[in-house]
């Protein structure tokens, strides 16, 4: 009897999300030769394409796979406004409304017979799986941030190469800001956690980096920049991270899209260069924000292997009807945690850590 697969990505996109899904087929493949047949299916937009009339599940063969861990994005799409148990339904009036679809979504998985669903997504996704499982649908979480933010797994993919992107932009800055005595402020992207900035802070070699888990105090800022300049000469690179705030503010943002359940972040890089002139700041300042380039583009080789290995795994999973648990990457080893216990903790940089105290040992200043 051929046993059946659901592959599907959701979330925001991140470098390494094909090499996952082709990890998936290719080991689905392998047993099929030497054991039992598996199929293996896309889902296009995470359960979107479950729950769209007609269905949108393509087949997902070897040729369709064939090179795919080298691209950025993912061949099966994703979304951010695809949760079955918060599902936005636009109203007459042009409002939306939120409805719990997942009892409907658990009828149709059902009746389509797949033995495991794979989702591949991040802490929000991976709630979504923990509900569904306890529902009864078979259940494999794959972890995928940018952000790094799951605490269950020590790395997520698609972060190695959000930090390799940033740092060659922070690069190129730190060329320009010297030539011409500027202070240049970088923001990256890192709603609740800060570890793409700090990264990319330490690997640049930044003045100061601000992250959503060390508030911070302008005066301070104004005091490091000002230790860096003489005479007029000198120049200072920041690096902030999109959910970063002051003491005594909040986070920058906007309203987001029409049916997601997120605000905008962004523009705090413009909001600090503002605070930092209104504090007194004399030298000239220059804001550039990386925005969606941190996710596009071609996965860096640590991260290809990761993915690959994520995908291996998550097979095993299925193989073994071991459901209920995501794959992580744990001590230089690939094993797995229940859903449960990968969605109980954010992973935030905590500031008496070890990374947080070194960069402080290096000079960087957080404004606190």
């Amino acid at each position: 009897m051929t046993k059946k697969i659901l592959v599907l990505t959701g979330g925001g996109d991140a470098p390494g999300l094909n090499a996952v899904i082709r990890g998936v087929c290719k080991r689905a493949r392998r047993e099929s030769i030497s054991g039992e047949k598996w199929e293996v299916y896309g889902s296009i937009e995470a359960f979107n394409g479950v729950l769209n009339e007609p269905q949108e599940i393509v087949k997902l063969t070897i040729k369709r796979v064939a090179g795919i861990h080298v691209k950025g994005g993912t061949i099966l799409k994703t979304t951010n406004k695809g949760n079955p148990l918060k599902f936005p339904v636009p109203q007459a009036d042009g409002t939306i409304q939120f409805k719990d679809r997942s009892d409907e979504l658990v009828s149709k998985l059902k009746k389509l017979n797949f033995d495991a669903i794979i989702n591949i997504g991040g802490d929000g996704s991976q709630k979504i799986s923990q509900a569904l499982f306890e529902k009864g649908l078979p259940m494999i979480g794959v972890p995928k941030t940018i952000d790094n933010d799951l605490s269950a797994t020590d790395l997520t993919f698609g972060f190695q190469t959000a930090v390799q992107i940033a740092t060659d932009s922070f690069d190129k800055l730190v060329t320009t800001a010297e030539s011409h005595h500027r202070v240049m402020i970088m923001e990256v992207m890192g709603r609740d956690a800060g570890w793409i900035a700090l990264h990319t802070a330490i690997a640049g070699g930044a003045e100061i980096c601000l992250i959503p888990e060390i508030p911070y105090d302008i005066n301070k800022l104004v005091k490091k920049i000002e230790l860096r300049y003489k005479n007029g000469r000198g120049f200072v690179n920041i690096v902030v991270a999109e959910g970063a705030k002051p003491k005594a503010g909040s986070i920058t943002s906007s309203e987001g899209e029409k049916g997601s359940e997120h605000v905008r972040l962004g523009g705090v890089a413009f909001q600090l260069s503002s605070q930092l002139k209104q504090a007194g700041c004399q030298a000239e300042i220059r804001e550039t924000v990386l925005g969606h380039v941190q996710r596009g583009g071609t996965p860096t080789a640590f991260d290809r292997v990761l993915a690959s290995l994520f995908g291996v795994k998550a097979f095993v999973l299925a193989l073994e009807n071991n459901f209920g648990r995501m794959v992580s990457f744990k001590n230089n080893t690939i094993t797995s945690v229940s859903l449960k216990d990968a969605i109980q903790d954010y992973n935030f940089l905590k500031p008496d850590s070890f990374l947080v105290q070194s960069a402080k040992g290096l000079g960087i200043s957080f404004g606190d």
